[in-house]
């Protein structure tokens, strides 16, 4: 029996009752601890995945060893490596998990034939893939035209604005962090304590308050 979050993923729910019950004989389950690789960087990796528990981060290695996360991705969505559709297609990213994590695989020898038959199901990936496209110009024009400051506030409201003005865990390394907004560790360890000094945030070794959201907001853009 698939888990209820891969069991309500579009792609799943799209299939015939005998196609969903034929992907669930075929399908792999892994658990896989916090780092744990799930795929190297220029390997030829044919598996379409959804996640059942966890999370997944596509990682971007640049010559200079600098890391990006280009995507993250948390329970109930999918990924599948270009060698999915494409012979021998390397995957153009490091894929890992951020978290202790649970994947129902497929190889595509096993899914395709069920896919062929199933328009419903080439259709929602048709969706996640424009979806995925758009993601990917979001990160790119990011990149490009707003300053590592802005990246790390934008950052800093999307994982930490939920708690309003309390202190919460901090749960993500500088490296984590850097990766995320396409930065160095350097560079987000001396723009954290800029914005300290600003009284934007505080920040311990072990937990961080936004204190000026409305300041971040401004940074980040969306004010």
């Amino acid at each position: 029996m698939l888990p209820a979050a891969v069991l309500s993923h579009p792609l799943v729910a799209a299939l015939s009752d005998d196609a969903r019950h034929l992907a669930g004989q075929q399908v792999r389950v892994d658990s896989l601890a916090r780092n744990q690789i799930v795929a190297l960087r220029g390997a030829v990796w044919p598996w379409l995945l959804i996640i059942a528990e966890g999370e997944l981060q596509a990682v971007k290695e640049s010559a200079d060893g600098r890391s990006l996360i280009a995507l993250t991705l948390g329970q109930g969505e999918a990924f599948w490596g270009p060698a999915f559709f494409l012979d021998d297609e390397p995957l153009p990213i490091l894929l890992r998990a951020s978290e202790p994590t649970r994947l129902c695989l497929w190889h595509r020898e096993t899914l395709r034939p069920i896919l062929q038959q199933q328009a419903p199901a080439l259709w929602e990936i048709c969706r996640i893939m424009l979806r995925r496209m758009a993601q990917a110009g979001d990160v790119v024009e990011g990149l490009a035209f707003q300053p590592v400051m802005g990246r790390l506030a934008a950052l800093l409201l999307d994982r930490f604005g939920g708690a309003g003005e309390a202190p919460m865990a901090r749960d993500m390394t500088l490296e984590e962090m850097a990766g995320l907004v396409g930065s160095t560790r350097e560079m987000i360890c001396r723009s954290l304590y800029r914005l300290a000094d600003e009284e934007k945030i505080r920040i311990t070794r072990t937990e961080l308050t936004l204190i000026d959201r409305a300041g971040l907001e401004r940074l980040a853009g969306k004010a």
